[in-house]
């Protein structure tokens, strides 16, 4: 007999696998156990408060965020990639659209957001 803890969608499980005569192995029905803490999150980029600043900057269409390329205080020129979106699978650069200084970024990496959501704002 071998003992093994297995963890499925988040739940942990001790199972017991028994050898037969055979070869062959059979498992009995798993034992749920405590369900184990979930796993911390990636640090996110630290956010301002939300809409802190006077050009929003939404998104075109429904999709993850990706990754974070500027933090709040950050200088960007026009056409400087603030965040980026992954949609319908593609890396989408979301861009500043005018100079300024990023005041806020209202998502975090892993977000689900739809069209039209407020992602940053910038000051200018």
């Amino acid at each position: 007999m071998k003992n093994y803890t297995i963890t499925v969608n988040g739940n942990v499980y001790d199972v017991t696998v028994e050898e037969n005569g055979s070869g062959s192995v059979s498992a009995p029905a798993p034992r749920k156990m405590a369900a184990a803490a979930p796993k911390a999150a990636p640090a996110a980029a630290p956010k301002a408060a939300g809409g802190a600043g006077s050009v929003k900057i939404e998104a075109k269409a429904a999709g993850k965020v990706f990754k974070i390329e500027a933090n709040p205080g950050t200088a960007v020129k026009k056409g400087d990639a603030v965040l980026i979106l992954e949609v319908m699978k593609m890396e989408t650069p979301v861009v500043a659209p005018e100079d300024g200084t990023v005041a806020s970024i209202d998502v975090a990496v892993g977000d689900q957001v739809e069209s039209g959501a407020l992602l940053a704002t910038l000051n200018n």
